[in-house]
Formats: structure tokens, sequence, C-alpha cells
């Protein structure tokens, strides 16, 4: 199976050449995945107050699990760890842990008891 990451969450890459700014370009870039098996991409909107709207891509083949985050304009990649209870990501400084309908995007360097950067919960639209 091939899932392609598009618009929503790949489709531009930025990628800035630390030399000099002067030096520095954008490269656009679209990521393919070829998985083997069963795999699942699923899309789930969230409401996250003030932090506003999210959609946020899983994809789910294997062993492999990944959450696509778009956090202050950019589409971050997080992978799974280990959780006691729910879904844990992380992807960089981030952490974005779900459990059920609902979700919070953390600084994974801030305090333990730091308020997270955002709460939010899944918008269900049943007819």
């Amino acid at each position: 199976m091939t899932v392609r990451i598009d618009r929503l969450a790949l489709s531009v890459l930025l990628l800035a050449i630390p030399a000099a700014p002067s030096l520095a370009q954008s490269v656009q870039s679209t990521v393919t995945l070829s998985l083997d098996g069963d795999a699942e991409q699923k899309t789930v909107q969230y409401d996250c107050g003030e932090f506003g709207p999210l959609g946020v891509v899983y994809i789910n083949a294997g062993s492999n699990f990944l959450a696509l985050v778009p956090v202050e304009g950019e589409t971050l990649i997080f992978t799974t760890v280990l959780s006691a209870s729910g879904a844990r990501y992380l992807s960089g400084t981030h952490e974005w842990a779900t459990k059920g309908p609902e979700a919070t995007l953390l600084d994974a360097t801030a305090a333990q008891d730091a308020p997270p950067l955002a709460s939010c919960s899944e918008i269900i639209n049943t007819p």
C-alpha cells in the first residue's frame, strides 16, 4: 500500500541552510511512504480552543505510528513512544498526547507542572 502524504500533511517542507541568512533558501518537497501490509491513514479534526482548530493526520502501519500535527505554521512529524494509557507522540521539543477524544500539545522541555500549549477535543460530526 502506498500512502501519499499530501497538502494537509507534508506538501511543503521548508529547509533553511544555516550558513548565512543571505544564503538561506526554501526547498519544496513531497514525501511518499510505501507501506507493506495493513496500513491506515486517518485525519482527525480537533477543537483546541484559543490555539485554534487542528487537523491531525495519523499513519499506522505495522509497528510504526506517526502523527502529523500542524504547529506554528509548520507540519511536525511525531512518532509514538511508550505510554501507560492513550497514545504519546514526540517531535523535537513537542509532545502530542491523546486519550479517547481528548488531546494535548505540550512543550516537552517545560516544567512538569507547566500548562499545555493546547488542550483539544476531537470534533465528532455525527448525522
